[in-house]
């Protein structure tokens, strides 16, 4: 298994990077927490012009989405990424960014859409295929309070239909697909929360001296750290057995990346949050809004604690046989 980033995807990693940087500034995306259009639409556009929903499909691998999707989950692009990549080449109009699709999964109890406002698809990946619904046609009611003011969310109060558009096993391979971009959003969410914490530790002065000279500190960074870097690994690792790159099973594989990119991203928002102290809960810094996205990932595709599950089911334990006369 090969780790190392081609020149290519150095190129590509460096440019998303960029793009998203310029176009997608922190503090523009947090001035549209106040308003009712969080996504964009010429900027989606340009994301589409740009060819993020289309990797797949231009016949990039997964080796190398994970890496755009890490980029967008550095900078807190909002909106459907996951599933308007997903969708293209299923929905006209999704590869280029001209529609945006959004994921329809019943909960438990509540069944909540993100961006449900500025959808113009939903896409349901069931066990016999994959499901596509007109959001016009469910009864819903606004979640006034999100968690993530960035990703607004809408309760879904009665049961739907819709257009079967895939196979069952287009569906198990889009939910894989889905699992591990989603990882890589997280991966972004986490190295970005350490960045933000290590200039601030190296600013913010205490007692005549930057705060990130302080042992303790030191030891909240490199744990931040730590968590971020495996994380990624494991993301690259679940893409090169997508890809058949590796001998992993791409179902554990995938799984390995959620749990341990869901939990770097949470630590990494949490810890990063204590790093800042007092302000890192107040809107006027961005670490607090690293942790909201981190949470709302979780839930996204699975929780680490559904995965976490998912990967202990594939573990064995024999018992040992007492072989004493």
């Amino acid at each position: 298994m090969d780790f190392w980033l081609t020149d290519d995807q150095d190129a590509l990693q460096e440019g998303i990077r960029s793009f998203v940087d310029g176009r997608f500034p922190l503090d523009a995306t947090a001035e549209r927490e106040e308003t009712d259009v969080v996504v964009d639409l010429e900027k989606w556009r340009e994301l589409g012009e740009l060819g993020v929903f289309s990797l797949r499909a231009d016949g990039f691998d997964f080796r190398s989405a994970v890496l755009v999707f890490e980029e967008l989950g550095r900078g807190l692009v909002p909106g459907p990424l996951v599933l308007t990549h997903l969708a293209a080449g299923l929905i006209d109009g999704a590869a280029d960014g001209s529609v945006r699709v959004g994921h329809y999964e019943p909960g438990q109890t509540t069944t909540l859409i993100e961006h449900y406002g500025q959808l113009t698809d939903l896409l349901w990946l069931r066990d016999d295929g994959i499901i596509r619904l007109d959001p016009t046609s469910l009864v819903t009611a606004a979640v006034e309070r999100p968690l993530d003011p960035l990703s607004p969310v809408t309760a879904v109060l009665d049961s739907v239909s819709g257009e079967v558009i895939g196979s069952s096993e287009d569906s198990a391979h889009a939910r894989l697909a889905g699992t591990l971009l989603t990882s890589a959003l997280q991966i972004g969410v986490a190295n970005a929360a350490l960045d933000l914490s290590n200039t601030y530790a190296k600013e913010r002065e205490q007692f005549g001296r930057p705060i990130g000279s302080f042992q303790a500190v030191k030891h909240l960074l490199a744990e931040m750290l730590v968590r971020a870097e495996v994380a990624r690994s494991a993301v690259y690792a679940a893409a090169c057995a997508l890809d058949g790159a590796s001998d992993d099973a791409p179902e554990r594989a995938v799984s390995v990346a959620k749990v341990m990119a869901g939990d770097a991203a949470i630590f990494g928002g949490r810890t990063g949050i204590q790093v800042h102290g007092g302000m890192g809960f107040t809107w006027e810094v961005h670490i607090q809004r690293y942790w909201k996205r981190a949470i709302v990932l979780d839930n996204t595709f699975g929780s680490s604690d559904h995965h976490a599950v998912k990967v202990a089911a594939t573990l064995t334990n024999p018992l040992l046989s007492d072989e004493r006369s």
